[in-house]
């Protein structure tokens, strides 16, 4: 198990919480930041909350100093960039930079963009995300590069479901399985929700478990996505098929919108900012766990 990093309440200022303490406040975060740009992607970010605080405050082997290049170190590729704002708020109070940073959110000359870039140096970005499709061809080549280096050290990434609608995934899928890359652990995110609406809507995924598993992979369900210790436990688990000469994906079922009752579940939160009235409500959801920015 990895070390468990403090979380950055304020500069200079840290301590222990819980894991579902730590998810509650990156919700929080969230909606904050949507709201004050009055742009931005809140239902997949608030069902991806849990994943993040397992993976950087549990799970994952990481250094907030950053160094690009991440030797020794394990290594996190976001494929679905659009859920910056849950990705910005983790680092922040992860301690790659000041929390009060988030308060800049897609605004003018912000390193906060509306999806993560690289030209911009934000410590703990490393690659520019948001083509969907793209982010598990760069979670191979890191994953490829730390066996090179015989590294004993795991890539993770993050993908949206409607996102395997794409044909590069598929190819990545192939590749990864061929090359034995046991040391990637891929999660996707199982809400059944996309801009357009719902998956079986717009083009069925059909059976994911039975396709990632014909195409060689490791396969792995999680029921609950929304609970911060279940996704770390997931997570642990998977770390234990690496070295097994398969990749291994997590199919991580989680609700969209979760957190904020009128936001669950619909695909319309998918892209759109709360106003000042639905700001309230949702704040008044969700308490107060380390501080806000």
């Amino acid at each position: 198990m990895a070390k468990q990093i403090p979380v950055v309440l304020r500069p200079q200022l840290y301590f222990m919480p819980s894991l579902q303490d730590v998810a509650t406040q990156l919700r929080r975060d969230i909606v904050r930041m949507v709201h004050g740009s009055a742009s931005g992607h809140p239902g997949g970010s608030l069902g991806c909350a849990d994943y993040f605080a397992a993976l950087y405050f549990k799970v994952m082997k990481h250094n907030p100093s950053f160094n690009m290049d991440a030797t020794g170190e394990d290594v996190f590729v976001l494929s679905n960039g659009h859920i910056s704002p849950v990705y910005y708020a983790t680092l922040a109070r992860a301690g790659y930079f000041d929390v009060k940073e988030l308060g800049t959110f897609r605004k003018l000359n912000t390193r906060l963009q509306g999806h993560p870039t690289t030209h911009e140096h934000l410590p703990g970005v490393r690659i520019a995300s948001g083509s969907l499709g793209q982010g598990m061809s760069v979670a191979i080549g890191a994953a490829l590069t730390k066996k090179l280096n015989k590294e004993n050290t795991t890539v993770f990434s993050l993908h949206g479901d409607g996102e395997l609608q794409e044909g590069q995934i598929w190819e990545a899928a192939m590749f990864a399985a061929h090359h034995k890359l046991d040391n990637l652990i891929s999660t996707v995110d199982w809400n059944g929700q996309q801009i357009d609406g719902p998956t079986d809507k717009v083009m069925s995924l059909g059976d994911l478990g039975a396709k990632f598993a014909a195409f060689g992979w490791e396969v792995m369900v999680l029921e609950n996505g929304n609970v911060a210790d279940e996704v770390a436990a997931a997570l642990e688990k998977a770390k234990t098929f690496a070295g097994k000469g398969k990749p291994i994906v997590i199919l991580m079922k989680t609700e969209m919108g979760k957190g904020i009752d009128f936001m669950e579940g619909s695909h319309e939160w998918h892209g759109i900012a709360p106003n000042d009235e639905q700001l309230a409500k949702a704040l008044a959801q969700l308490p107060e766990t380390l501080g806000d920015y």
